[in-house]
């Protein structure tokens, strides 16, 4: 990999503390690469910090969230290749050109994905746990961390989706399954990750929510019919089955029973467009490399 054509993207909000030691640590391993710090409205100097230590700074005026700093590094940087990393000490730079040399085999996206261990806790591992079984049902592939913010892409292809990524979390989420969507291929590398310095900013019942309705988002983006058929069949089999207990015990046809089959050929329907709505989404990706 050129490190000349190489960028390294990280979002920061109030990690003075660690962004500076972050930044010397990535130019130790990537001198020629461009580091860019997204700072995010940081009250803490975390600008300044990163500029010191040689990371070129683009701040928003005020916090407008981790997939808002994520999007303006990816229209800021230079490189035809882009690292995204978190900045408060989670992530090695160290495993950056492993990401890279896999990047080389002709995938569009490398994601380094976490050991078990390196989870911040039981339950936000049990959580990932779930968010990675939902996306591999929906994809069809073996997703094997899919909120990991540690990941290797082709700019170009990144772009292309900027417009689908939310502004607060998570920016991961819904890339892999745009990649997986678009036919991109996608890959994991094991990583070992790090003890956070400092507060996440990430709150386990608020995100944890916020993270499983991106997924149903994403899913009904990415293959509407694989949500929307498990719940025609539900509708159905509830509806035949409430038919089967009324014929047999008073020989008569319910109201509830003839919604329940009407609400399960609705639902088939809207995902039938849905499906439909999905394909012209993702018209014209994969037209140039």
């Amino acid at each position: 990999m050129d490190e000349a054509g190489l960028s390294v993207v990280l979002p920061a909000k109030n990690e003075a503390a660690v962004v500076g030691e972050v930044v010397a640590r990535i130019r130790a391993v990537v001198p020629d690469a461009e580091v860019l710090v997204i700072d995010d409205g940081s009250s803490d100097g975390t600008g300044e910090v990163a500029a010191a230590a040689g990371a070129v700074v683009v701040r928003n005026p005020v916090s407008m969230g981790n997939g808002a700093a994520v999007k303006a590094g990816a229209r800021a940087a230079k490189g035809r290749t882009i690292v995204f990393m978190d900045a408060d000490g989670q992530h090695d730079p160290a495993d950056i050109p492993r990401l890279l040399a896999v990047l080389d085999d002709g995938f569009d996206m490398v994601v380094g994905a976490r050991s078990a261990d390196s989870q911040a806790s039981v339950g936000r591992g049990l959580a990932n746990r779930l968010y990675n079984r939902l996306a591999s049902y929906m994809t069809g592939r073996q997703v094997a961390d899919l909120t990991s913010g540690f990941r290797a892409v082709r700019a170009t292809r990144f772009r292309e989706f900027l417009y689908l990524l939310p502004n607060g979390f998570s920016y991961p989420t819904t890339s892999t399954m745009a990649f997986f969507r678009a036919g991109y291929p996608v890959t994991y590398v094991p990583i070992q990750a790090g003890k956070r310095v400092g507060k996440s900013h990430i709150h386990v019942l608020r995100d944890g929510a916020r993270f499983l309705l991106i997924i149903f988002r994403i899913g009904t983006l990415y293959s509407p019919l694989k949500l929307f058929v498990p719940v025609v069949a539900v509708q159905a089999a509830l509806g035949l089955a409430y038919y089967a207990y009324t014929f047999l015990s008073s020989g008569r046809l319910s109201l509830a029973t003839i919604f329940l089959l009407t609400s399960a050929v609705t639902t088939f329907l809207i995902g039938l467009v849905s499906e439909q709505l999905t394909q012209i989404t993702y018209r014209g990706t994969g037209q140039e490399r």
